[in-house]
């Protein structure tokens, strides 16, 4: 049977303190302390590891080079219709997430700093509990990426028990996503290729496929 061990938080091993171990005399003078507690006392401080903080990179963030032509697609559908673009990121989130129970654009006046608000289901379907999220679409190019200004946004009008979702068709620099994973704050990232690859997941795979559903889901005005 395998056993897991602690590792104790010191700086050193001496060699002096090993040729002491060797002659049968663990608590002499060259003891670290932490051993020393642990043996007399029964305590113990671990070394820990810092925590592994996920931030992808603006290459991890975009799509690979064949399935770019699909994300700039949508960005030029959308760049000069930012509200369109707002109800297009609904609209994915809702049928990409089997979850979502409902979800609600805002009116661009009166947004309140989230483009989008709605229901998540957790739990067992014969007794599920109600998550709220709130929802900021960024339609930016490829060479934008959104910053740390657009993540607080959203952050800052979480309320409790809220969790986040940014859609965007660009990519979150370092430092906004940096902040995000390193304060704990529950947003998920939706960058460019994560849009692609929830098109792709629906069918929508090629240029024609995805002209189409834009044509005719989200026509221009006018």
């Amino acid at each position: 049977m395998s056993q897991v061990g602690t590792v104790l938080d010191t700086p050193a091993v001496t060699r002096a303190w090993i040729d002491q171990l060797m002659a049968g005399e663990p608590l002499s003078s060259h003891c670290p302390a932490v051993w020393r507690s642990w043996v007399q006392l029964g305590t113990y401080t671990p070394l820990l590891a810092p925590p592994t903080v996920m931030v992808r990179s603006r290459d991890q963030q975009q799509p690979d080079a064949a399935d770019k032509p699909l994300l700039d697609l949508v960005y030029q559908h959308f760049k000069d219709r930012p509200y369109d673009f707002e109800q297009f990121a609904a609209d994915l989130w809702r049928v990409t997430e089997p979850n979502v129970d409902r979800i609600d654009v805002t009116r661009p006046w009166r947004d309140g700093g989230r483009d989008a608000v709605g229901e998540y289901l957790l739990g067992p379907h014969s007794d599920p509990v109600a998550v709220e999220f709130a929802l900021e679409a960024k339609c930016y190019a490829s060479a934008n990426s959104v910053g740390v200004r657009e993540t607080s946004r959203l952050i800052s009008r979480l309320r409790q028990c809220q969790f986040g979702v940014l859609v965007t068709t660009s990519h979150l620099d370092a430092q906004a996503y940096r902040e995000i994973r390193e304060d704990g704050h529950p947003v998920i990232v939706l960058a460019g290729r994560d849009l692609v690859d929830r098109l792709k997941a629906r069918g929508l795979d090629n240029v024609a496929a995805i002209r189409r559903h834009l044509r005719e889901g989200y026509p221009p005005h006018g």
